[in-house]
């Protein structure tokens, strides 16, 4: 399994779904690494979803002992930076805005709370364009001196296969579209 070089400092892990997270964690904790995991996405769609996808990385961090941070669910707030982008197809411009929207926020409370590291479970789904989801990271920590961004490639180092592993021993929900109503077409 991948051995990252991890940065020094406490990290704060984005994490979108404990599908993603799964493996990700699991590599961290290995690596004697004890993220704070920041479960922070409004954009998706509907509330019971969120939910549901939010308890199930709950579940999982629980197993490690780790903290899971819930921020805010602000589908409204969201819908505006989504607004005009409906269209977009994923992996569009869309999505990089959701990006920046949620790594925006996670880099504000790691600033707030004392996090030196940021990092995301979005870079470990295929689902997902690597060069959108590190620009609106850089983007986020520049606006936050004292938070840097670690732009690792977590599909790497036998983590896509890990993933699916743990998807099945965890017997994760797997939900079937990104999470906004936009991908549900």
């Amino acid at each position: 399994m991948l051995h990252p070089d991890i940065p020094e400092g406490k990290i704060l892990l984005h994490a979108c779904c404990a599908p993603c997270s799964g493996a990700i964690v699991e590599c961290l904790v290995q690596n004697g690494a004890r993220p704070t995991i920041f479960y922070s996405n409004s954009n998706i769609y509907p509330l019971k979803e969120y939910e549901i996808r939010r308890d199930e990385c709950r579940r999982y961090a629980a197993q490690y002992g780790l903290e899971l941070i819930d921020d805010e669910y602000d589908h409204e707030q969201w819908g505006c930076i989504a607004k005009g982008l409906e269209g977009e197809p994923e992996r569009g411009g869309r999505c990089l805005h959701c990006f920046r929207f949620r790594l925006e926020r996670a880099a504000r409370y790691a600033s707030e709370n004392g996090f030196s590291v940021l990092t995301t479970t979005l870079a470990s789904s295929r689902w997902k364009n690597l060069d959108q989801v590190n620009a609106a990271g850089e983007y986020a920590c520049s606006l936050y001196p004292g938070v840097r961004w670690w732009p690792q490639n977590w599909r790497k180092g036998g983590l896509q296969e890990r993933r699916g592993q743990i998807i099945k021993e965890q017997c994760f929900y797997n939900q079937l579209y990104c999470g906004c109503e936009f991908s549900l077409r």
